[in-house]
């Protein structure tokens, strides 16, 4: 696992087992919120014994930005924190995360230990503000990776952590592209030193605009691919030869997964265009 100091009492950490998960741990006088947990029980553990024996400090709040596996399950191993997220995070959990579990702990007996915790402070509009020490943690919704996205905007330092909403590749499969599109200027307005992405690395401040740019027009050029395997006779084929690179990403992002999620966010924007077309018709 990575770690690095990001500001004066912000941390992150990313893993080295699965895509670059990231966390955070925001370090005030008394205690400390954790944001997202990581993938794997011993990394989350690494996590907890970082803050309790190095920073001298203990988690009181979990922000969990959705509902995620690699961001969420780690919630079992602080039970005394009190876990804060989106109400559909809750509901999600509920319906999809507690029966996925089950089946990757049929697989993975390192996952056996574990249940799933669900939160216990939910924001129906996904809004939130906490202190901790001099810091102020902004909590606001970060839509278009999935429907339960938050980010948190450490106020005094400008560092935001974005969750999944952010990624060196965007990932639509369980989202929503024009939130996703939204999400992405309103980050303009907010003048950040950094961004923490949910995977890969952290966003310097002169790359936060570039980023940007990027993303959004990552997200034009899928559509236009999907617009034109919709005028295709063999649409499927068309999208075939549209690699990560040629809409303008690496694929040796995330660990080599940037191809698979580049397939899957052409599917999303292929079948979301045939159904506004067969809705038309």
């Amino acid at each position: 696992m990575h770690r690095e100091r990001v500001s004066d009492n912000v941390y992150w950490f990313q893993s080295d087992v699965y895509a670059q998960v990231t966390a955070g741990v925001v370090v005030g006088p008394k205690w400390s919120v954790l944001i997202d947990t990581l993938a794997l029980p011993e990394e989350t553990l690494e996590i907890r014994d970082f803050v309790e024996r190095q920073l001298q400090t203990s988690i009181r709040y979990i922000i969990n930005t959705h509902y995620h596996a690699d961001h969420t399950w780690g919630n079992y191993f602080f039970p005394d924190a009190i876990i804060i997220a989106h109400q559909r995070c809750r509901d999600l959990l509920i319906e999809r995360g507690i029966p996925s579990l089950e089946d990757a702990k049929r697989q993975n007996a390192a996952l056996r230990q574990i249940d799933i915790v669900l939160p216990d402070i939910t924001l129906n509009n996904g809004k939130m503000d906490l202190r901790i020490g001099k810091k102020h943690l902004q909590i606001m919704p970060a839509p278009g990776h999935s429907t339960d996205g938050i980010a948190i905007l450490v106020v005094e330092d400008r560092v935001l952590f974005a969750g999944d909403a952010f990624m060196p590749i965007p990932y639509l499969a369980d989202g929503n592209i024009e939130a996703m599109r939204g999400f992405y200027n309103g980050l303009r307005e907010l003048t950040l030193e950094n961004i923490v992405q949910g995977h890969g690395e952290i966003i310097l401040r002169g790359e936060v605009e570039p980023s940007i740019n990027n993303n959004l027009e990552y997200l034009n050029t899928i559509m236009k691919a999907a617009k034109t395997a919709l005028r295709r006779k063999a649409p499927m084929d068309y999208l075939a030869k549209q690699d990560v690179e040629t809409c303008g990403k690496s694929r040796i992002l995330l660990g080599g997964l940037a191809q698979t999620l580049h397939e899957q966010n052409l599917k999303y924007a292929y079948n979301l265009l045939k159904k506004e077309a067969e809705e038309v018709a």
